[in-house]
Parts: C-alpha cells; structure tokens; sequence
C-alpha cells in the first residue's frame, strides 16, 4: 500500500513509478523489473537508493563471488538479482504481501543457471527471526529501507541477529528527516557505521556498518 497517494499526472518527477516496467544494465546484461505502484505501492517500484547501491556493488569495491548474502525490504528485487548476477549466493527477503511479484521480478531475470543461488523468502523484520541462522551472512544489503520510525526497533533487531563481527552490511538511502539521522545514531551504539559513497546526482549515501566487537565496546 502506498504511504502517500498522489496523482502522477501533477507530479512529472513520480511519473516513472507509474510505469509498468523499468530497465536497468548491470552485470552486462539488461534486467527489467516489473513495477506495480497501484497493487503494492512503494514495494513495488524501483527507488534511486536501489540503482546507486547496484551501481556501487558493480565498482567492485566488495567481492561478491559465493559470498553468502541477504537483502531486507527487497522491494522489486533490483539489488537481489544484481547481487546475484555478480556471483553471490543470495536470499531476496521482504514481507509477504509482496513475495509473488518479488518472486517474478527474480525468475524472469535470472537465467536457469543463475536461479539456483538466488531464494526469495519471507521475512518480517523482528519475526521469527529463528527461521534464519544466526549470523550466518558475510553481506546484508539493504536499498531505501531506513524511512518508517516505527520500524527502526524491529529493523535494528534484525540487523543484529542476521549479523556476526565478519559481517558487513550496506545501506543505501536518501537522508529526509531528523528521524533518519537518529536512526544512524541507534545503529551506531551497535556497529561501527561510515559512509562509503555519495550519489550526489541522486542524493543517495551509502553506508558500512559492521557489529562491534567486545573490546571496542569496552
């Protein structure tokens, strides 16, 4: 469901999401994702925060190659099936109101040889949390995820379980609110947060956070 309804036609600047499909050239190859704005609102479309984080894993700065990866609030599934593409072993998560459309975006981008590292699941950020191993990911990626306050607790909680010290984590995102800062703040009293790349273009930033371990919490 969308959060604010708007009308597309007095807005030009929105008018992409009301477009049924978007294409996108990562990983050498074309990837279209199907948008649905009407049906599921913003878990539907593909935000800025999505493109550049995609863009960024594509510099390479992080070697993706059978790394064993997780992205939250996947939305239209772009940085999942990126992800995949550049050779990490992927589980594409989001509620389950959007995992049907989640599940098309993935299947009809990823070829029959690609398709057996990417697995689509359900996850609800602070529930049953126990269906996933504990700090068993060496990356979490997340795109356009830090802008409800109420769900930053549940969000935080789910960052430190999926989570080990070897664990780095990568959050894209648009800083709107005051809200936004605190929640970067609450992140820092468990990991270690920097920003690694700006979009200026976009206005999007991208941040590593990495669990503190017990010495530097001492």
């Amino acid at each position: 469901m969308a959060l604010l309804p708007y009308d597309g036609a007095m807005l030009p600047g929105l008018r992409k999401f009301h477009e049924s499909s978007a294409t996108f050239h990562f990983a050498k190859r074309d990837i279209v994702i199907r948008q649905d704005w009407k049906q599921l609102g913003v878990a539907a479309v593909v935000w800025d925060a999505a493109v550049v984080l995609c863009m960024y894993l594509e510099l390479g700065a992080f070697q993706l190659g059978d790394r064993n990866v997780i992205e939250l609030g996947a939305g239209t599934g772009l940085v999942g099936i990126v992800a995949t593409l550049l050779g990490a072993k992927v589980t594409i998560t989001d509620r389950d109101v959007a995992l049907k459309f989640l599940e098309s975006n993935v299947q009809e981008n990823l070829s029959s040889d690609v398709l057996p590292r990417a697995q689509v699941k359900e996850l609800n950020w602070g529930v049953s949390l126990e269906q996933f191993e504990q700090g068993s990911y060496d990356m979490i990626l997340g795109a356009d995820i830090v802008y409800l306050e109420e769900t930053f607790p549940a969000l935080l909680e789910t960052l430190e379980y999926l989570s080990s010290e070897r664990t780095t984590i990568l959050l894209a995102c648009r800083i709107r609110y005051e809200r936004d800062e605190t929640f970067l703040r609450n992140l820092q009293e468990l990991f270690t947060v920097e920003e690694i790349h700006y979009d200026a273009e976009k206005d999007v930033h991208v941040y590593k956070a990495q669990k503190r371990t017990v010495k530097e919490d001492l």
